[in-house]
């Protein structure tokens, strides 16, 4: 196949843009907000970058201390434990809790914000099951 794994892993399907194009399109205020060439550069707030970067952050810590502990296999056996449930997801249609990766992470037994607040059933990211799952094997 030439198109590759990489195919295989789509999980979004891109929105089209449906507005004017050409030398007479205006700038949608209502859809895009006020332009802000500093709000594009930096982050609103010195702490979105760290709170965006926690779980990388936390599993870096985790993975470094567990090498100073038991050594380098233990590190890489899990980096190919985490790899190999990525991979490992429902239709695109539906909901995937990733248990088995928070199991690995150690985060099975406490509750957080997602789970309270991340609702499937209130999700607006429903579509068509046929059509994402065409889409996802590069069909479309």
């Amino acid at each position: 196949d030439s198109r590759g794994a990489a195919s295989l892993l789509k999980d979004t399907i891109p929105v089209i843009d449906f507005s004017a194009s050409g030398s007479f399109e205006g700038y949608d205020l209502l859809r895009r907000g006020f332009t802000s060439v500093k709000s594009e550069l930096l982050p609103s707030h010195p702490l979105e970058l760290i709170e965006k970067n926690f779980q990388l952050n936390q599993d870096k810590t985790n993975l470094a201390t567990l090498r100073n502990i038991q050594g380098l296999h233990a590190p890489l056996k899990l980096q190919m434990e985490f790899r190999a449930v990525k991979q490992v997801q429902r239709l695109p249609f539906l909901h995937s809790s990733n248990l088995a990766l928070d199991t690995l992470r150690g985060n099975d037994g406490s509750i957080s914000f997602e789970d309270i607040l991340n609702d499937p059933s209130q999700s607006e990211v429903m579509g068509e099951p046929h059509m994402m799952m065409e889409y996802k094997l590069g069909l479309l």
